[in-house]
């Protein structure tokens, strides 16, 4: 190559680099003026979103601050309105207890009146009492001169008229006696024939003062005794039954010597325990279901304590499907069953009638009588004890007058009349029945004189407390140690029931004698009762 083709080349070669240079140069500069211009977008579009972001910002302050404002404004009318409340309730019980204050000032000036009308009533009681005395000397004195005789002259004649008359009771007495050695003599005899002919021998069976009542557990001791009692008191209160609750398991023992008010204290109780609600309202409720109850069905167990049910449906059909008895009068059958709860001498009246209907029956089959008249003539000869605590006179004239008026068999009613002698037999049936009533009466065990004096003693108690006026019904209880007196409230005030006390108080120490003490306990309740509508 020549030296021009070179030097064209190297020409060529330096004019492409500047040409290369110049058009990097301003692509570079292009790029730089790109990019200036993009960072001044760039910045413009950050302050515009920046100021956006500031104004949405206040915005959202100011709407944050109005709700916390509506929130205090709420809370402080809230607490504005509590206290004025409490401001109102404030009111009501200062005039609440002005009221009570007012309330209390007049009962401490009825209190002081009432007790100034009793220290005047009292000193004229003591001038009455200094009156009667003095007029008891006064009569005595008159009385001396009138009969011209001394207090001890009087007391000698007296004592001389006393002596005579004792003489000839004895004698009266020795007579008595002597026939009733002889009477004792032929009814021993009649005995004997008696448990020679009879085929079986019968149980004793005594008549208890206490029931027991199972309970499911322990737990529900405490629910009988209620908060501070309450449940337990008005249980014995309605009843006249006491409630021994001891640590006996699962069980309760009611205590009473009428078993009529045991039974219905057993009833209560155990629907109460079924329930299982046991509060006052309720315990008197079943109270009142327990005394108004009447059975048309009735449900045995299969195991009871001394008989199973079968030997009780045996017993029944015994004295129901035999002809004669399964045509009584339903009256005077739920007569007989009232006798369950009496008894004679702390022996049962049903089951002594019973005994003696099964005894009677026994010995007119042996001497070629009839039977189911006997049987009937011994079940319904003791029928008077069933209503002779409710209705006055002997049991055996009561007992005449019920089955003359349910026109029973007038063998029956000659057997009734005279089991006891008081008129005479007039046929062989009522003499088998006076010695059936006579067997069943003096075994050994069957019959208790004390128990039937502690029974009839609480019962004396209780007619001293009734034949008061104003009186509803009384309950002795704690085996005689109290008598518990519920008074009518409207025939009786507060002070009356304090006389009243005072007065029964004075008629047990006349007329009773009994051991320690007796509590007279007079109750007067008043009830408003109304229903909202």
């Amino acid at each position: 190559m020549s030296a021009f083709g070179l030097f064209i080349a190297a020409l060529a070669m330096v004019v492409g680099i500047i040409v290369g240079y110049v058009i990097r140069k301003v692509s570079y500069e292009k790029q730089i003026a790109q990019a200036h211009n993009s960072a001044e977008g760039i910045i413009a579009a950050a302050k515009k979103d920046a100021a956006t972001a500031k104004k949405e910002a206040i915005l959202e302050a100011k709407e944050e601050s109005h709700r916390y404002r509506e929130s205090v404004e709420q809370e402080l009318k809230k607490r504005r309105d509590e206290v004025q409340r409490q401001e109102d309730r404030m009111l009501q019980r200062e005039t609440t207890l002005d009221r009570k204050d007012n309330a209390l000032e007049k009962r401490e000036n009825a209190v002081s009146s009432r007790e100034h009308k009793l220290d005047q009533r009292n000193e004229q009681i003591q001038k009455s009492q200094q009156q009667v005395t003095q007029l008891i000397e006064q009569r005595q004195a008159e009385l001396e001169k009138v009969a011209q005789m001394s207090h001890e002259d009087a007391k000698e004649l007296l004592l001389k008229q006393l002596q005579n008359e004792l003489k000839t009771e004895r004698e009266v007495m020795i007579r008595e006696s002597e026939q009733t050695a002889e009477l004792a003599a032929d009814r021993k005899a009649k005995q004997l024939i008696v448990e020679a002919i009879q085929r079986s021998a019968a149980d004793t069976v005594s008549e208890a003062t206490v029931s027991v009542v199972a309970l499911p557990n322990d737990d529900m001791k405490g629910r009988i005794i209620g908060r501070e009692g309450r449940n337990i008191r008005t249980l014995e209160t309605l009843t006249g039954i006491d409630l021994i609750i001891d640590d006996t398991p699962q069980a309760v023992v009611l205590s009473g010597f009428d078993p009529v008010r045991r039974e219905i204290a057993k009833m209560a109780l155990e629907r109460l325990i079924q329930d299982g609600r046991i509060h006052p309202a309720k315990i008197e409720e079943a109270v009142e279901k327990a005394k108004a109850n009447k059975y048309d069905i009735i449900l045995l167990d299969l195991m009871l304590p001394k008989m199973d049910g079968l030997e009780v449906c045996q017993q029944i059909r015994e004295f129901s499907n035999v002809p004669g008895l399964h045509a009584m009068h339903p009256d005077l059958i739920k007569t007989i069953g009232r006798m369950k709860y009496r008894t004679s001498y702390g022996q049962n009246v049903l089951d002594h009638s019973i005994e003696v209907a099964k005894l009677a029956g026994i010995m007119a089959a042996e001497l070629g009588e009839d039977v189911t008249l006997a049987k009937r003539a011994g079940l319904l000869h003791d029928i008077g004890k069933a209503v002779d605590h409710e209705v006055d006179g002997s049991h055996v004239e009561l007992g005449v007058e019920l089955t003359r008026k349910y026109k029973e068999n007038p063998v029956v009613i000659n057997t009734i009349a005279s089991h006891h002698g008081d008129v005479p037999a007039e046929s062989v049936i009522a003499v088998l029945v006076q010695a059936a009533d006579a067997v069943s009466g003096a075994r050994p065990g069957a019959r208790s004189e004390s128990l039937e004096q502690y029974i009839q003693r609480l019962k004396k108690l209780e007619e001293i407390a009734n034949r008061n006026p104003g009186v509803d019904h009384s309950y002795a209880i704690q085996a005689g140690r109290e008598v518990r007196v519920i008074v009518k409230p409207d025939k009786i005030t507060d002070l009356q029931a304090t006389a009243l006390a005072h007065d029964i108080k004075r008629e047990i120490e006349g007329q009773l004698e009994y051991p320690g003490h007796i509590k007279v306990t007079v109750i007067r309740e008043v009830r408003a009762i109304d229903y909202a509508k």
